[in-house]
């Protein structure tokens, strides 16, 4: 019997995608005796047990379940369709059950609470790692410039706390606080400034080569953002381990050390990763979650929202970003439980407090000064700025060893004031809205340094003097251009190191510099020609003209969603991470242009790009499929490729049927009536097939090779002395979805995106031609796009 496969032992064929199997020509014959799908084997219908009493009984493999039975190997889909029955089915029985017994009620209302239990525990257990990140990532930072010598363990800004000597204008210097040089050389002027750029790049170097050694060593999916392969996995696709305790452990470990480290990345995008693992960790102790890899992936949905929730103490965004940018399958429920477990997140950080501000966020501004509607120009500038920035091909690069890309940031980030500062408190200070207290080069502001033009003298008669740039702030200014080409440069070649890295923080951080570098402009552009028509009423004495703060949110806001493509979420986690609820134009006018522009030049954004780049099986619910194919021209086998593998409902001994397991590697196989009709069954899968198997030369006595395997529910004759059959009927699917030779491939794609299928088998009237699995449906659409097909490596 020719059991060839589509292909030899893999997906990959010879043929053309173009080729196309000729089916005009195809006569379906039943004018043979096909027997019907439950054969009647004797006038009176199926028997019970046609065996004498002395033979062995038929064994139904899932009378009681087989371990491993309904589960799914490493680098599989699942099928959300079959998850989705066994839920309903064991809630059924659930419900059923609970109206004849106290005990089964109990039981039941138990069970429903289980999924709003494990939502509090996510949340708590999310919320104190995120704190405790944050708390060590703070210290750590500050620990490559100096020490506290109250306590070690305290940061610069806690260790001046309760200093008597600390004054306004230098409120971050006090006795306690020892920079590296005047702990060892006792002075901090003078030439001792290298030996603090030497402790700078030493620690730098170190956190960064213990988070490397720790991720290669003991966990490699601890690396990198991690939104991508979430993404995919909440799609049904399976990575073992990526979720596990030993990525939570040292992925919570080395962004600690990758952050302090000073690279050029943030904690943001890895926050969503942890909130995930712990997730993943605790569904194994509910049981309906643990074996049920569709409410586990309802709990991962979840769970993306608390990550964001912590990462940026926005839980309505978090829930509104798990909704549009990673789940697959966001049911309502999932919403208000997201909501809740957001909510104990946001929570937890806010009582362990680990900004010392009160709030649950580091950026909090308070803009007083509204804006104006031509200022919606500048911001849609800064818009086509995020929308560029967003194309910059982050992930194309080759992966740069860490050390050389940490040597090379700390070097030259030390001496620029706004480089050497974690990117949390360079965006602080961008955004921050100078008050007349503030001591910063970027609130240097005065009356007297703009000489003694016309200008400038009507100006400050004006009262406007204020507002004029001082020798500070244009300081500020070409450090702060430089450090946006810095920024610009190093997270590129920062963006795919393994360590754990977010895109977040480095992309608001470059949009948050070029908008005050704008927004500053702008100012200065308003009070030097306030007079003007078009300046005219923006300016009044002892008020701001222009609040620079502002242009950075806004710039931030632009170029996160030129990288993410994230919309309404964005706007929501802008708004909540700085409380400028008033600023909701402005952020939307940025976050839609960046989007427009950015999709204008390529419709992935950075997470799309490295899912295509790593071949995972992804169907983007946002590509449109235009092309005018059919399910015939993508279907296997082809015209040149060897017989499709199936099996028959009977008739198959127990050799064969293991004989065809050794010699393909397809997840699942066709069962047919008969390899002549070629008349649909139904469809098993191989890991189901292998198990049972297994199970039954395991378990039932008697059988052998030349054992007959049976997928009817009838019995069939057989002389009394030959084996004892293995009836798998009860691992068949009766109900596989099926298509036609003629049904659009754009409704075929739909398909799979919307009931999450594995494969789907094509017939014609009702007889067996071929089947489409997920990876022939996305190297079709690869195939179409002008992209290799053979990138997609995963079934």
């Amino acid at each position: 019997m020719d059991n060839g496969g589509f292909c030899n032992n893999n997906y990959h064929s010879g043929s053309s995608d173009d080729e196309l199997v000729d089916i005009s020509d195809v006569t379906v014959n039943f004018s043979e005796d096909v027997p019907p799908l439950d054969l009647d084997y004797s006038a009176g219908g199926c028997k019970a047990d046609w065996r004498p009493s002395n033979s062995p009984k038929l064994i139904d493999l899932l009378d009681d379940t087989v371990p491993g039975i309904g589960t799914y190997e490493d680098f599989n889909t699942i099928d959300w369709v079959r998850e989705k029955s066994k839920d309903r089915d064991r809630h059924r029985e659930i419900t059923n059950k609970s109206k004849h017994s106290t005990v089964a009620l109990l039981f039941s209302i138990s069970d429903a609470f289980s999924g709003w239990l494990l939502m509090l525990l996510i949340g708590l257990m999310s919320g104190a790692l995120a704190g405790g990140i944050d708390i060590a990532a703070h210290w750590m930072t500050d620990l490559k410039e100096g020490v506290c010598l109250n306590g070690f363990w305290f940061n610069h800004e806690h260790c001046c706390w309760a200093s008597n000597e600390t004054t306004f204008q230098e409120r971050d210097k006090c006795p306690q606080w020892k920079t590296w040089a005047e702990l060892m050389v006792g002075v901090s002027e003078g030439s001792v400034n290298v030996l603090n750029h030497f402790m700078y790049v030493s620690w730098a170097l170190l956190f960064a080569f213990l988070a490397v050694i720790l991720v290669r060593a003991f966990a490699p999916y601890a690396c990198g953002s991690g939104i991508p392969e979430i993404k995919t996995i909440l799609s049904g696709f399976i990575i073992r381990g990526y979720l596990g305790k030993w990525t939570l452990i040292i992925k919570t470990i080395t962004l600690v050390l990758a952050v302090s480290s000073g690279l050029s990345l943030g904690k943001e995008g890895p926050l969503v990763h942890v909130a995930c693992c712990c997730a993943n960790i605790l569904c194994h102790f509910f049981t309906k979650y643990r074996r049920n890899e569709a409410k586990r992936r309802e709990v991962l949905s979840a769970a993306s929202a608390v990550g964001v929730s912590v990462a940026f103490g926005a839980p309505i965004g978090g829930v509104l970003f798990s909704l549009e940018e990673v789940s697959y399958y966001f049911p309502l429920k999932t919403l208000w439980r997201s909501f809740f477990a957001a909510l104990v997140a946001a929570f937890t950080l806010r009582s362990i407090n680990p900004f010392g501000n009160s709030r649950l966020v580091l950026f909090y501004v308070e803009f007083h000064t509204p804006w104006h509607l031509l200022e919606l120009i500048p911001f849609v500038l800064l818009g086509i700025f995020g929308g560029l920035w967003g194309n910059t091909r982050l992930g194309h690069y080759p992966v740069i060893e860490v050390l050389v890309v940490t040597l090379l940031t700390a070097l030259l980030a030390f001496p620029i004031e706004y480089t050497r500062m974690s990117s949390s408190e360079l965006i602080s200070e961008l955004f921050n809205d100078c008050g007349l207290l503030d001591s910063s080069k970027l609130c240097d502001y005065s009356g007297n340094s703009g000489g003694t033009s016309g200008s400038v003298n009507a100006t400050a008669a004006n009262g406007l003097g204020a507002r004029l740039a001082g020798p500070g702030l244009y300081t500020a200014m070409w450090q702060l251009a430089l450090a946006l080409v810095f920024k610009m440069l190093i997270t590129v070649a920062t963006f795919g190191i393994k360590v754990p890295s977010g895109l977040f923080i480095p992309s608001i951080a470059v949009g948050a510099i070029a908008g005050r570098l704008l927004g500053v402009g702008m100012e200065q552009l308003a009070v030097h020609n306030h007079e003007r028509k078009i300046f005219r009423g923006w300016c009044s004495p002892g008020a701001d003209c222009i609040t620079p703060g502002l242009y950075a949110m806004v710039g931030a806001a632009a170029c996160l969603g030129g990288v993410t493509r994230m919309t309404v979420s964005l706007v929501v986690i802008m708004f909540e991470l700085t409380g400028g609820l008033e600023y909701i134009v402005p952020l939307m006018a940025a976050t839609m242009t960046s989007k427009w522009v950015a999709d204008a030049l390529s419709r992935e954004s950075i997470y799309e790009a490295h899912i295509r780049l790593n071949g995972y099986p992804f169907l983007e619910a946002k590509e449109e499929f235009r092309h005018k194919t059919l399910a015939t021209d993508v279907m296997r086998p082809r015209q040149s490729d060897p017989p499709l593998s199936v099996l028959t409902q009977s008739g198959m001994s127990v050799e064969e049927v293991e004989r065809l397991i050794a010699d393909t590697t397809y997840s699942g196989f066709p069962v047919v009536i008969s390899q002549q009709s070629q008349r649909l069954v139904g469809f098993v899968l191989r890991r189901d097939l292998v198990i049972s198997l297994e199970n039954a030369r395991r378990h039932q006595e008697g059988v052998v090779s030349v054992s007959a395997v049976l997928f009817t529910e009838c019995d069939p004759p057989a002389s009394p002395s030959a084996p004892p059959a293995v009836k798998l009927h009860n691992i068949l699917d009766l109900s596989p979805f099926t298509v036609t030779v003629h049904t659009p491939m754009e409704i075929v794609v739909d398909i799979f995106r919307k009931l999450g299928l594995r494969q789907c088998l094509v017939i014609q009237n009702g007889r067996l031609l071929g089947i489409i699995t997920k990876k022939d449906i996305l190297k079709h659409m690869a195939q179409m796009a002008n992209r290799d097909p053979e990138s997609i490596l995963f079934n």
